[in-house]
């Protein structure tokens, strides 16, 4: 059996709807409890059962239960960017991950684990997925803290060489509705033009990017999917290692591809950063992807323009998830 953490939320829906695509139905799928607004990713998509976060953290702890398992994907995590309880963070991103990372390594499970690029904090040490080097990382909110702990923590334990954490970048594409403002902006744009016909993106305080020149790695959901789905294929891969697309795009060019997928000419407001923003916003992210490309990941990147298009012409306008 394979088990999804977070498999109601947007990357673990994703995985499930991936492996019912390869056949696979056998899935165990852990979320917070049933009936959250989430869920609504799972209607469509099969599986064989639903066990709350706290009582698959018990049942993975016996280890003849962790045994059933041939690969555990952790994805499940508070992913929110301006979360400020810093105790609740260690707990549910760090030592739940740590917990199930220890019962998988007793029981000879795969498991593969989501870290986040916010460990890079704001990129003046570079995206480099070197694990010599990620001690040198300065995360610049408590979400990226709470991932870059497990990351150094499975390092200082010597189990980077038997489980996979995986740095996302700005994953975009279906079933993340749910996730309120920490939705892409493909999402939350799609329904500015839908309400207004324009779409609002912060100004730049710095002078070297013009506005709506800040730059992100945008990598499509299907795209992050396939790459994790890789590592179960390559048990012999093991590490810390970026998914992204390896491109720096700005949001200039993001909001277009947006008004493109609905045959419009672009129209974007360009409004202040707040205040709280301010010294915690990175203006350019660019995964480096040599390493993951050099263990023999080799299938090509969506193309920005074509994979905006997919999302919104198939499931944003729609209104439609995975699977329906």
């Amino acid at each position: 059996m394979i088990a999804v953490t977070g498999a109601a939320g947007f990357i673990g829906s994703n995985i499930v709807w991936q492996l019912n695509q390869r056949g696979i139905t056998e899935i165990l799928v852990v979320d917070v409890h049933p009936g959250d607004a989430g869920n609504a990713n799972l209607a469509s998509l099969s599986y064989a059962r639903y066990l709350t976060k706290d009582a698959f953290q018990q049942w993975m702890a016996d280890s003849g239960n962790a045994r059933l398992m041939e690969t555990v994907y952790h994805m499940g995590a508070c992913s929110s960017t301006t979360e400020t309880d810093a105790a609740y963070l260690t707990s549910n991103n760090f030592h739940y991950t740590r917990d199930l990372c220890l019962s998988c390594l007793a029981a000879g499970t795969r498991f593969i684990t989501a870290s986040s690029a916010a460990t890079y904090g704001d990129g003046s040490r570079g995206y480099s997925d070197d694990e010599s080097r990620i001690q040198e990382l300065e995360p610049l909110n408590l979400y990226g803290q709470s991932k870059q702990d497990f990351d150094l923590w499975a390092r200082a334990e010597g189990h980077l060489d038997r489980v996979v954490s995986l740095k996302y970048f700005n994953v975009y594409g279906p079933n993340e509705w749910h996730k309120g403002d920490m939705r892409s902006m493909v999402c939350k744009g799609f329904e500015q033009v839908q309400a207004t016909g324009r779409v609002r993106l912060f100004k730049s305080d710095r002078p070297e990017y013009p506005d709506g020149g800040q730059q992100r790695d945008f990598v499509y959901v299907k795209d992050a999917v396939d790459m994790t789905m890789w590592f179960a294929d390559h048990p012999e891969v093991n590490g810390i290692f970026n998914v992204g697309s390896g491109e720096a795009n700005d949001w200039n060019r993001l909001i277009g591809a947006i008004f493109a997928a609905v045959d419009c000419e672009p129209d974007i407001e360009y409004v202040p950063m707040p205040e709280h923003l301010k010294g915690k916003y990175q203006y350019h992210t660019e995964a480096e992807m040599g390493k993951l490309r050099g263990r023999g990941y080799d299938r090509p990147q969506t193309v920005l323009e074509d994979a905006v298009a997919d999302y919104v012409r198939n499931h944003l306008a729609p209104g439609r998830h995975l699977g329906s």
